[in-house]
């Protein structure tokens, strides 16, 4: 019986602590990549509102090119014939592009044909 206890003695093999800091190490590793990326999300919305509001922007600039006055709303208006400068989508309705997943709203002025993003970009 005491061969058995010294041989299970005798392997190798980590200890508690060893598995502890492992796990320590990887929790702060894994709490690293997470915030980064948080970073790159908040990105990707940025540059999605920017990209939105010069969309609407150059719609809008060549609804008064053609038509000589700033459009009265975006939708219908920008996105029916003869007048198709804007493709219908979700979100878009009478002056306002609401994106439910970046969380932003491009409202549009239709007296001086200025584009508001909301605060947002």
């Amino acid at each position: 019986m005491n061969r058995y206890v010294q041989r299970a003695r005798n392997e190798d093999g980590f200890t508690l602590i060893e598995l502890m800091i492992v796990i320590v190490i990887l929790g702060v590793l894994a709490g690293i990549v997470i915030f980064a990326v948080g970073g790159i999300t908040d990105n990707g919305n940025v540059a999605a509102c920017k990209s939105d509001v010069k969309t609407v922007s150059v719609a809008v600039e060549a609804y008064k090119a053609k038509n000589g006055n700033f459009p009265p709303n975006l939708e219908p208006t920008l996105t029916t014939d003869p007048n198709k400068f804007l493709r219908p989508q979700v979100g878009l309705a009478g002056s306002t592009l609401a994106n439910a997943s970046g969380g932003y709203t491009v409202t549009y002025t239709s007296g001086t044909g200025a584009v508001d993003a909301g605060g947002f970009c």
